[in-house]
């Protein structure tokens, strides 16, 4: 599987989109604001990365959806709160929207932008009177953020957030996984191995990529799915994987998937503790570490905060289909789209079950760095 080609989430504006199913991610950006929120003021007062007329901000892995253009707007907004704190004078902003050339940017240019727009030129009207406005235009990038993506030294502020988990391909060596689609407690030592070293290679290269294009005394601030444990296979980072894993196993006993189809796929993801993050920016060098910090979701706050219209039976409705907008290209491109439906009706029942009996959570790992060399 080629990852650059398949790793997209959902796109549209359907049931199934990840536009309609990214709660968790809308979470873990407003948890994190505080974070964002002093490497922006840090960057502000700083003299020596003064932006002057302009701001040059990237969101590296924005999907299509709300969330895209919500954590830009919580940026600006922080922007315009400081120039309106100490009377400065606004910069024009310059927004980068980068994700591999799977993502639907079609909706977020088409569907999504303008109506942010408007609401933007309304806050600032409210704000600073009818004639004020607000300079701020945005631009797709396309592309692999493990290469280069802008030009050296173009950028100010880098903000990535549920994006780097994703590896740049699927690891070498897993065929001693069979059965999982990730690393699980029964997986082999070659084989967790094989997925943490892709994420060193991974990390390595992104940073490398970042120094170059960020302005002395820029920042970064990166939000990860991880984990607290120093074990891989620990269920705080494995069970979605694992409950996917195990509705796929029940669909090859049913003789619906084949055996060798199911051995054959893997997860291009690694949920990092924050000691494997740590060593990787140290031996990397551009930066230094302003913050590193964990955070945790519950499960259930998924169900209990997306729709208090929407009524579920049992627990794992609406988590169900946010593993779906973010799963089904990958679980379609390998396995076909006739079982798709079948697939995550078994993985909403896994979740289910699951959370009938523990209270799971996501981890989140979230770093902010300042480019120093």
């Amino acid at each position: 599987m080629e990852v650059m080609q398949v790793l997209h989430m959902n796109g549209g504006m359907g049931e199934t989109s990840y536009a309609n199913n990214s709660l968790l991610q809308r979470m873990v950006i407003l948890m994190t604001k505080p974070i964002t929120e002093a490497a922006i003021t840090a960057l502000f007062s700083a003299a020596d990365t003064a932006f002057h007329a302009s701001l040059a901000i990237a969101d590296l892995g924005c999907s299509s959806g709300p969330n895209t253009l919500f954590a830009m707007s919580e940026i600006i907004t922080i922007m315009i709160n400081l120039c309106e704190a100490t009377n400065s004078k606004l910069p024009e902003f310059q927004v980068f929207l980068n994700d591999l050339p799977g993502n639907d940017f079609n909706t977020i240019f088409s569907s999504l932008l303008p109506r942010f727009q408007e609401k933007l030129s309304e806050q600032m009207k409210g704000k600073y009177g009818a004639s004020a406005t607000l300079s701020c235009f945005f631009n797709g990038v396309p592309g692999s953020f493990y290469g280069r993506l802008f030009a050296r030294e173009s950028l100010h502020l880098i903000y990535s957030s549920y994006s780097l988990h994703w590896l740049s391909q699927i690891p070498r060596g897993l065929e001693g996984n069979k059965g999982n689609i990730y690393i699980a407690r029964s997986s082999p030592p070659e084989v967790i191995r094989a997925y943490y070293e892709q994420f060193q290679r991974d990390f390595s290269t992104f940073l490398e990529c970042r120094g170059q294009e960020l302005v002395m005394g820029g920042f970064m601030v990166l939000t990860l799915m991880g984990r607290r444990s120093d074990d891989p296979s620990s269920k705080e980072c494995c069970s979605i994987w694992e409950l996917l894993a195990v509705a796929l196993n029940q669909m090859v006993s049913e003789g619906l998937i084949e055996e060798e189809k199911l051995d054959s796929f893997n997860i291009p993801n690694y949920t990092p503790s924050p000691k494997e993050v740590q060593p990787e920016v140290q031996k990397q060098g551009s930066f230094s570490i302003n913050c590193l910090e964990v955070s945790e979701v519950d499960w259930s706050k998924i169900d209990s905060d997306f729709d208090p219209n929407v009524v579920s039976e049992d627990g794992g409705y609406h988590l169900s289909r946010c593993i779906r907008a973010v799963a089904e290209p990958l679980v379609v491109h390998h396995f076909g789209e006739e079982i798709i439906d079948e697939v995550f009706k078994r993985c909403k029942a896994q979740l289910a079950a699951r959370m009938s009996t523990e209270n799971p959570t996501f981890v989140n790992v979230v770093i902010s760095l300042k480019k120093v060399a």
